[in-house]
């Protein structure tokens, strides 16, 4: 099959197509003819090297995946062949405790695709059964794939980790991923105000039309911590969404109110704030609450959402599936020149 890989850590040009072995499934498995993936930050920093992080090469990335079910292995039922479907990237085990109990994001031997395992950037990918989920008659595979990842971490995060209620002020820091406006969607679908930190007036009108109540263009007001203070009459908002991390960190802390939640579910500036104080967590009473992925549930109630039109996926472009395309793709993630999410089409590149 074809696939574009990496076969050493590196920037965009280490990206290259190559011809491996189609993969074939075992129980409990279905094999999924790709059409549609669509990228993530992981897919830079799994290409880049996380320390600790030990992939087959060569590794495939991607995790986001839509297609077709081309084969069904033993002991698989619910699934069959010819099936549309999309695919949950969050891989567990079943059998231990936190998959028992459904919390299958914090699995002992969890894994996610594209990550840990070889993914979606390649014309077809072994999963469990149990990680696809049939797609409506006509529903676009690029919508989906550009739906999975993002919408089911945001409602993880908002939902069922922050117990997000109506009336509820949030703050999100970062217009353009796709994480962030996803996470705008539902947190208005939930009955919250939503402020948002943009980076240029460009995106500060994309949030805008997407629904946000305020929208702060720090390149404009660069103490946008102080900006969020006045708009909530110097009461600070319920909850922050913060995937930025160590550029952010402290000035996110500074709008929360007395027993507000920041919520957590990356670091794209890095791991390391250096004028974190801990005395606001304690004498604010703060909840610091980390998130990743999301359980089984999350993705059925989400996707639902997702195919009833009740949320949307915002698409920057479509690339097609060629060793350029899939370059150019990070080339422009990388520069920060995206609104939403980038999709390969794989059937362009056949």
């Amino acid at each position: 099959m074809k696939a574009i890989v990496f076969y050493q850590h590196g920037g965009p040009e280490v990206l290259q197509a190559a011809e491996l072995p189609t993969p074939h499934p075992g129980p409990g498995e279905v094999q999924v003819r790709v059409h549609a993936c669509a990228m993530n930050h992981l897919d830079l920093w799994v290409r880049r090297g996380i320390p600790a992080l030990r992939l087959e090469m060569p590794h495939i990335p991607g995790s986001d995946v839509a297609g077709v079910v081309t084969e069904v292995g033993p002991e698989v039922s619910g699934v069959q062949v010819g099936d549309r479907v999309v695919v949950n990237a969050t891989l567990s085990c079943g059998e231990c405790e936190f998959c028992l109990r459904g919390e299958d994001n914090r699995c002992r031997r969890g894994a996610i695709l594209g990550e840990h395992v070889r993914g979606g950037y390649a014309e077809y990918v072994v999963v469990p059964a149990r990680n696809v989920l049939k797609l409506p008659e006509g529903f676009p595979y690029e919508e989906a794939a550009a739906a999975s990842l993002v919408f089911l971490t945001a409602w993880h995060m908002l939902i069922t980790r922050g117990g997000l209620r109506p009336g509820e002020d949030v703050l999100i820091v970062g217009a353009g991923g796709g994480v962030n406006t996803a996470a705008l969607q539902i947190a208005k679908l939930a009955g919250a105000r939503v402020v948002v930190v943009a980076s240029n007036p460009e995106k500060a009108e994309r949030v805008r039309a997407l629904g946000a109540d305020h929208v702060i263009d720090r390149s404009q007001e660069p103490d946008w911590s102080r900006a969020v203070w006045q708009w909530t009459g110097r009461r600070g908002v319920d909850v922050v969404v913060d995937n930025v991390g160590q550029a952010t960190w402290m000035k996110s802390i500074r709008c929360l109110r007395p027993g507000g939640r920041l919520l957590v579910v990356g670091a794209t500036s890095g791991p390391n704030p250096e004028d974190f104080d801990i005395r606001y967590v304690f004498s604010r009473q703060i909840s610091i609450l980390g998130s990743t992925m999301g359980t089984r549930d999350d993705f059925r109630t989400v996707m639902g959402l997702v195919f009833a039109g009740r949320l949307r996926p915002v698409i920057d472009r479509v690339l097609p599936f060629t060793e350029e395309g899939v370059r150019e793709g990070h080339r422009l993630l990388e520069s920060g020149a995206v609104f939403g999410k980038i999709v390969f089409r794989m059937d362009e590149g056949r």
